[in-house]
């Protein structure tokens, strides 16, 4: 072939390709992935993590504890390490292990769904600093219900369409009896996953190579899913 960035493999499929890619069914399989992620970490609180929370006692206020700690929920960012530094007033380094941490302690309320604040407490360390426990607790239990609510959306949520782009080459055969060249539609589908954090937007993207029949076939998927979606729609 003469374009080395399409593989033959890709040829062999095509219609079957993107017809899969149309309906996303790995968005399925991306968003268990994540959900895995997300239950290794919440199952798992060290004495670590409780040593990072520590660095709260740090802040002015009680407000700003409960800034850095709903921040957290979402997970470790730039931009989050940089204003939690600033907040506490602490190194960059210590603030992203204490965003970490704080993410691992809200996964685990929300995994083991902890309603209480007696579950909650149960969690520290005897040693650990009463008053800001008292208020970490407090922080978790107000916000658990969104959190929850979030992460049921995120489960289901799966890639979405951002783009397509096309075009037509003329490519060689890979018929070794006739060696000429014939039109060739190369399609690129650029994909959103709505499950990325808010700070960075993950996309990805999948190439196909249609051959004539291949695009008249899945010319007529794409018309047949349209007069299923306007039945459905009419109901």
């Amino acid at each position: 072939m003469s374009i080395g960035a399409v593989s033959s493999q890709t040829t062999n499929d095509a219609a079957d390709v993107i017809l899969f890619a149309l309906h996303f069914p790995c968005g399925i399989l991306l968003s268990r992935d994540l959900s895995q992620s997300h239950v290794n970490m919440a199952a798992t609180v060290c004495n670590e993590d409780f040593t990072n929370l520590q660095l709260l006692l740090k802040a002015s206020s009680k407000d700003a504890v409960r800034e850095v700690c709903v921040q957290s929920q979402r997970g470790l960012s730039q931009r989050l390490t940089e204003s939690t530094a600033a907040t506490l007033g602490i190194s960059e380094g210590q603030a992203a292990q204490l965003v970490q941490s704080l993410h691992a302690l809200s996964h685990y309320v929300l995994f083991y769904n902890l309603s209480s604040p007696e579950q909650i407490l149960a969690i520290f360390p005897e040693s650990f600093h009463s008053s800001l426990k008292n208020l970490i607790t407090k922080i978790l239990l107000e916000n658990s219900a969104t959190w929850r609510t979030e992460a049921l959306s995120n489960q289901i949520s799966l890639p979405q369409l951002k783009d397509l782009d096309w075009r037509v080459d003329m490519v060689t055969s890979s018929d070794s009896v006739s060696r000429m060249s014939v039109p060739t539609c190369l399609v690129q589908l650029k994909m959103v996953d709505p499950c990325s954090s808010a700070d960075s937007e993950s996309v990805s993207s999948v190439t196909v190579e249609l051959s004539r029949e291949s695009l008249d076939t899945i010319l007529d998927g794409l018309g047949r899913i349209r007069d299923q979606l306007s039945v459905v729609a009419g109901k």
